[in-house]
């Protein structure tokens, strides 16, 4: 009797334990990790895009246009069970350059550059009609292989053949 009940209190234990582990946020990292000693480093007006660059290695990304500009991202993210992940934490490097490439200014950003998206729902807004599952399932029975404007009829078209 004695046995049973610890065999029963143990499982009960165990079911909660699993139970439990599942409801527990997965944590991750992405992008660069920023070392603090490397970063101080990186002196404006002594730096240029070599040293930079073989310091706190590729950037994460680049600016396309304008001024000349590096990018080092890292983002620490949260994610519950059955949800996507959110970004929990956030640390962007920002190496200016000038133009000749030397290192102009080095900046730090954090959490007000993440934005978060709300959309309304599901579906995207479009021109036309708006027409149920049902209706864009069955509304093509019959129409396919019919001749536009009716057996016999002209068309109207403008093109080479009138269609």
């Amino acid at each position: 009797m004695r046995n049973s009940r610890l065999l029963v209190q143990g499982a009960s234990v165990l079911a909660l334990g699993v139970a439990a582990s599942g409801c527990a946020s997965i944590k991750d990292h992405r992008g660069y990790i920023i070392d603090e000693a490397l970063v101080a480093t990186v002196q404006p007006g002594v730096d240029n895009k070599l040293s930079v660059e073989r310091t706190l290695g590729r950037p994460t990304f680049t600016s396309p246009y304008g001024k000349q500009t590096w990018y080092y991202v890292a983002q620490n993210t949260k994610q519950r069970p059955f949800n996507r992940p959110r970004t929990d934490n956030q640390a962007i490097l920002v190496v200016d350059f000038d133009a000749k490439g030397n290192v102009a200014s080095l900046n730090r950003e954090g959490m007000t550059k993440v934005v978060r998206l709300s959309p309304e729902s599901d579906k995207t807004p479009t021109l036309g009609r708006d027409r149920s599952f049902f209706q864009d399932l069955f509304g093509n029975i019959g129409a396919v292989g019919a001749i536009p404007g009716g057996a016999g009829q002209p068309t109207g078209g403008t093109g080479p053949n009138g269609s």
